[in-house]
């Protein structure tokens, strides 16, 4: 009885020690993961004014032609906020790789090398897809997006009051990083599919039979993540059409594995 008393006692204190050790390790983990991302927001507050540049750059394009164009804070605290808030979403951004390869770092030990090796290329596709996502976006889907809604100005009427966008910095950033971002995590389909696929609870034969199903949920997704023309929508549509059958071919091929 004795021994098995002892026995018991430290089998308790060694699942303590383990839990105590990967408590551990997790903060210190998520404190690198919060002065990561404090870094990146602080420099990328440093460079707001040239990220703001770079944001409204599409919509300057469109302005050029004409004077008087401008956006507008209405309050004191506005402007300071809008920047501030940039700079968060700029510095996630710009962490999110250093966060998710401490996060591989932190579940790696419990894995089979077969399953390390996995890990690794998904965590390099996904800042790849986002960025690809949001480059789409930027310089396809923003452009024409913007020319559709500046489309109901009437800066030459005669007969009444003309009709002018005097938009708000922070309407427009919100409206724009809303959009890059829901990009970015809509372009995350394959890496979706592989994860799935790999835990065995997707298929690709199941994936292709609900195909017209699939192509209703991207347009109506689509609709969603972009502003309400055709011009966007389709533009959004169309690249995560081509990613869904990317995700077939993926689901297939991790089953032959």
């Amino acid at each position: 009885m004795p021994m098995i008393k002892n026995s018991e006692q430290s089998e308790r204190e060694f699942e303590k020690n383990n839990f105590n050790y990967h408590f551990v390790e997790l903060k210190t983990r998520l404190f690198l993961c919060v002065i990561t991302f404090i870094f990146f927001a602080l420099i990328s507050y440093y460079f707001s004014e040239q990220i703001y540049g770079f944001l409204t750059k599409p919509l300057l394009e469109i302005y050029s032609p004409k004077a008087g164009r401008r956006l507008i804070f209405t309050n004191l605290t506005e402007a300071f906020f809008t920047y501030f808030k940039v700079a968060c979403y700029s510095g996630f951004i710009f962490s999110f790789p250093f966060i998710a390869f401490q996060l591989y770092f932190f579940v790696a030990p419990g894995l089979y090398r077969k399953e390390k090796w996995t890990l690794i290329p998904i965590l390099l596709f996904i800042p790849v897809l986002f960025f690809l996502g949001a480059a789409t976006v930027y310089y396809f889907v923003i452009p024409m997006a913007w020319k559709f809604f500046l489309s109901f100005e009437n800066l030459n009427s005669t007969e009444y009051l003309p009709v002018m966008l005097e938009a708000k910095i922070s309407d427009y950033l919100d409206l724009t990083l809303e959009m890059i971002i829901g990009f970015g995590i809509a372009f995350q389909l394959p890496v979706i599919a592989l994860l799935l696929a790999k835990a065995k609870v997707l298929k690709g034969s199941w994936l292709a039979d609900k195909r017209k199903y699939a192509v209703v949920a991207i347009f109506i997704v689509a609709a969603i993540l972009t502003p309400p023309d055709v011009i966007s929508q389709v533009l959004l549509a169309i690249p995560l059409l081509l990613l869904y059958e990317i995700s077939i071919v993926i689901c297939k091929v991790i089953e032959k594995v």
